[in-house]
């Protein structure tokens, strides 16, 4: 249950598949007729089926800020265990929403209304068997875009032996250490702090990945995960993320405190 699940975190695509949500809500009640809807005159229909598809969506962004809630807790990833939580939570509130639709304004005040249990059984979970397809698919669908999006947009750290290289995010890259022959990679997964070795050259690191910044013979840095500066025994260095320290040398100095002093 915690595998891994395509996810796409945009609030504009889960406002598109709310929208797709009440469309096709709106069709199945015109098309299927439920709830006695068949009964209803056109003015009714005018009124009712539109309510009807306006509550689904509402159902659904309901439950975006759980969605969100759930997502940062989980520092970026979303499991099949998450998606799951996420339609019971967005039925529950689909059909406390429908069911005071029917009672308190459909059959207002009209006697023998449908039971909650047949109301349940016979009306609702139908109408959502018809229904999950096409949030499931949505929700699929974007999620795939959103990640295939992101590993376009990450690069790779080569290594000169074969599969030697790491692919990653450059906000997720830190910094960049020389080890002998090696270098050492510092960077983020899913927010937890890790090192790899891999076999390469420094200055070839820093030729093929530009935004990187020199601040020592040993060391290249990412700007965008800078903290402070931190004097000690009269040397300068950085603070960056993760509380990762790199040192700065005499002869970078003063274009590092120039980046960064601004």
């Amino acid at each position: 249950m915690k595998k891994k699940f395509p996810f796409d975190p945009l609030l504009k695509h889960h406002m598109l598949i709310s929208l797709g949500l009440a469309i096709w809500i709106f069709l199945f009640l015109a098309l299927t007729e439920p709830l006695d809807t068949s009964e209803l005159n056109g003015a009714e229909k005018l009124l009712y089926l539109p309510l009807y598809s306006l509550t689904g969506a509402i159902a659904y962004l309901l439950v975006l800020p759980l969605q969100g809630f759930l997502y940062a807790k989980d520092k970026g990833n979303w499991s099949l265990c998450s998606e799951l939580g996420f339609f019971l939570f967005m039925f529950l509130f689909g059909l406390v929403l429908t069911r005071s639709i029917y009672l308190y304004i459909v059959v207002a005040g009209e006697e023998n209304p449908y039971s909650l249990a047949y109301f349940f059984t016979a009306i609702y979970l139908p109408a959502i068997a018809t229904i999950l397809p096409i949030i499931a698919i949505g929700r699929w669908a974007f999620g795939r875009y959103f990640e295939k999006k992101i590993e376009d947009k990450k690069m790779e750290v080569e290594g000169e032996g074969t599969y030697e290289g790491l692919r990653l995010a450059l906000n997720d890259l830190i910094a960049i250490k020389a080890d002998d022959n090696y270098i050492e990679v510092i960077f983020l997964n899913n927010g937890i702090l890790k090192k790899q070795l891999i076999r390469n050259k420094l200055s070839k690191i820093e030729t093929s990945i530009p935004q990187l910044m020199r601040t020592h013979r040993s060391y290249l840095m990412n700007p965008n995960h800078f903290q402070q500066f931190k004097m000690e025994g009269g040397k300068l260095y950085l603070i960056l993320t993760a509380e990762t320290v790199v040192p700065v040398s005499k002869s970078h100095s003063e274009k590092v405190k120039s980046t960064f002093q601004q």
